[in-house]
Order: structure tokens, then C-alpha cells, then sequence
């Protein structure tokens, strides 16, 4: 096999491997997917500043996130479905996590519920909750993420409503698959896969499903969504979910200056820097563009972080020049998950850990800690072209 270097190595493998649907519910955004485009070129108009003759022995990249030490300041970000990209996703994707030192966060649309995921791993994990208007539910979800030993939970705030993805719609995306013609046809070609999940220990959300009522059809993601999510979502109604966890919390979507402010406000520990990966709001800022004026408001007095659009470790290496503590990856990962499984997800981890040591070192940096403003050029504009 020819020998994977990057991510887009990794994205390859994951596309020939993994039926159409679940590749194209990872790989999209909303609408006319400029925000999704945006995440990952943006990144392109940051240039590094080189230097020479600087002692680059004894690196490190070791950081904290959340008081955590980290071999990276990288995380797993929670992505639904993962179970659907290879089977048992979640628990080989926090398998991998643990094993490289770097956190792990489960989203409340997992396939892999939180105990089997507990059960499987011995490393405590972070677990996503969304903002649903079933306050028992709620609670009930949080007492098991607490029995599992979850450090720490993650509050997406950008998902009240569902942002339509195209191709979710025309895919007829269902966990398990529904056995139409085109999707049969699909699944022959990824044998592979399908022997995998004829093993697997779960293909419906192991979190949902046994566990909440009134949903007419748990296996669709915008039934449950349209159902379930608290439209009437506001920051007092954030502040009483805070309560409901007596550890930490991060609250997820953050992308303008004054709800960070409000975010802080709300209680968070930290905070997350993050459009969906364009997958809500078509038409937004990128997150990369939406970081350092964030930072600046906020970043004495909670931990922010950044997700959305990181292909690379050189990605990461920007956004922690730019202020960030920590990043969070999400598509990164599920393309190593989908081609390769645990090891896949090494693998990404792997690629971006390399990426990130050897940029940082010819900018002249020997650990993560020293990461600085200085060491980019970029326009003077980007971060308030569009203000």
C-alpha cells in the first residue's frame, strides 16, 4: 500500500471503504457549502514566519486542556454516526485517544452508547450533550455519562434547528441503513464495511434508543432533531443545563465576540470556537476567521479552543498561534476511522503530531507553550474583513 503522509491520504482510503451515505454525511456542509469550503481554505491566507539558527533539540508538544495533560493540545471532537463509519467507531476512536494521550469526546448521536464505551476503554472521556427540551432526558443522560466517569461534558449551543445538508436528504441518511435499491447496490461495493457491522454492538443511537419516549422514528437524525432540540433555547436555559453537572463543562459553537462574553457568563470552563464545520449556518465566517477577536475578548478568563476546518497539524499549530489552548478535530479523524479503523485514527493522529512538531520547530519553537503571534504573517484584515 502506497504509504500514507496526510490527512488526504487517510480521506482516499475512507471514501473507496465507507458506503456513500456516511461519507457524505462527514464530508458536507449546508446548503451551498461555502462556510464547510471556507473552514479549510482560509487557513491558506496564514503564512509562517520562518526562522534559523535557533536550538531545536528536546521539543515537546505536550500541553493541558481542561487541567488534562495532553501529548497535543488536540482532541477527538464529538461527530454523530461514528459507529456508521466502521463498526463500533466510538470505541475504537477513544481506544486511540487514550492510547495517544489526547481526549476523546462522544456525542449524544454516537452509535456506541456511553457505557459500552465506559466499559470498553479505561480512560475517563468527555461526553457531548445537545440542548433538548426534555429536561428528564436530560438529567438521566448526564447521571450516565457521570456513572461512566465522563471528566467533563461538552454543550453544543449551534443546533437548535437542523441546517439541511443536501445530500443527507437525497441519501435517505438512516442508522442502520434503509435497504433501498441504491443504497444495496452501495453496500455491495463495501463489503469491507459490511462484514464489520454484521459484528458490531450496536447500529442504531445507543444513546437514544431504550432511553427516550415520544420519538416516532429514533433511526432518523432530523425527526429526532425536529422532535427533541429546544428552539426556545436562550443563555437562561444554558445557565440551568450548567447546573445539571456538578464537573466541568465546555460549552461548543461559539463564533461571536459577545457570546463568548456570555458564555463566560453562563459558567463555562472553556469554550469552543466553532461553526459545525459549516454543517448550520451556510454563509458564516470561518472558524479561524472568527478565533483571535474571540481570544482577545475572552481569553484571560476562560480556555478557548477551536475546531472546524483543522486538516493538519500546521492547521493546528496556526490556531494555537493565534490564541487557541487547545483544537478539536473532527473529519481528520473519521477519514482514518472510516479507512482504516483504530488504526486509522492513530494514524491521523500520528500525521497531524508530526505536522505540528516539525512546523513548529523551523519556527524556531520548542514546545507549545513558546507558540506565539509573532511567528505568523498574515492580512491585516483577516479577522475583520467582513465586521
Amino acid at each position: 500500500m502506497t504509504p500514507i503522509t496526510n490527512i488526504d491520504d487517510l480521506k482516499h482510503l475512507y471514501r473507496r471503504r465507507v458506503p456513500k451515505m456516511f461519507y457524505d454525511y462527514a464530508e458536507s456542509g449546508s446548503y451551498t457549502e461555502q462556510t464547510f469550503r471556507e473552514n479549510t481554505s482560509d487557513f491558506d491566507e496564514i503564512k509562517f514566519r520562518q526562522k534559523i539558527a535557533v536550538d531545536m533539540s528536546n521539543r515537546s508538544t505536550t500541553s493541558k486542556m481542561l487541567s488534562h495533560d495532553v501529548s497535543m493540545p488536540v482532541a477527538l471532537a464529538p461527530v454523530g454516526l461514528t459507529g456508521m463509519q466502521h463498526a463500533d467507531g466510538e470505541i475504537k476512536a477513544a481506544r486511540a485517544a487514550r492510547d495517544f494521550g489526547v481526549p476523546y469526546t462522544l456525542s449524544t448521536m454516537s452509535i456506541n452508547s456511553i457505557e459500552q464505551v465506559a466499559d470498553a476503554t479505561n480512560a475517563p472521556f468527555w461526553f457531548q450533550v445537545y440542548t433538548l427540551n426534555d429536561d428528564d432526558f436530560m438529567r438521566r443522560l448526564m447521571a450516565r455519562a457521570k456513572d461512566a466517569k465522563c471528566s467533563a461534558i461538552v454543550i453544543t449551543l449551534d443546533l437548535q434547528v437542523l441546517g439541511q445538508r443536501h445530500k443527507d436528504i437525497k441519501n435517505g441518511l438512516s442508522t442502520p441503513p434503509k435497504p433501498t435499491l441504491k443504497t444495496l447496490l452501495d453496500l455491495s461495493t463495501k463489503w469491507r464495511w459490511g462484514l464489520g457491522m454484521l459484528g458490531a454492538k450496536s447500529r442504531t443511537f445507543g444513546n437514544i434508543a431504550g432511553h427516550v419516549q415520544g420519538v416516532s422514528d429514533p433511526t432518523n437524525l432530523a425527526v429526532w432533531t425536529n422532535e427533541k432540540f429546544d428552539q426556545a433555547l436562550d443563555w437562561d436555559r444554558v445557565k440551568e443545563l450548567r447546573k445539571m453537572w456538578d464537573g466541568q463543562v465546555i460549552l461548543k459553537g461559539i463564533m461571536d465576540v459577545e457570546d463568548a462574553k456570555m458564555a463566560v457568563n453562563a459558567g463555562a470552563d472553556a469554550i469552543i470556537v466553532s461553526n459545525h464545520g459549516g454543517r448550520q449556518l451556510d454563509g458564516a465566517i470561518s472558524a479561524i476567521r472568527a478565533l483571535e477577536p474571540i481570544v482577545d475578548a475572552v481569553g484571560d478568563k476562560v480556555d478557548v479552543y477551536m475546531d472546524s476546518g483543522i486538516r493538519s497539524g500546521q492547521d493546528v499549530l496556526k490556531a494555537l498561534a493565534l490564541g487557541a489552548k487547545g483544537t478539536f478535530i473532527g473529519r481528520s479523524y473519521i477519514y482514518g476511522l472510516g479507512a482504516m479503523g483504530q488504526a486509522g485514527v492513530t494514524k491521523a493522529l500520528e500525521v497531524i503530531h508530526k505536522e505540528l512538531d516539525i512546523s513548529m520547530a523551523l519556527c524556531g519553537k520548542r514546545s507549545v507553550t513558546e507558540i506565539s503571534r509573532d511567528m505568523l504573517m498574515m492580512p491585516s484584515d483577516f479577522a475583520t474583513r467582513w465586521s
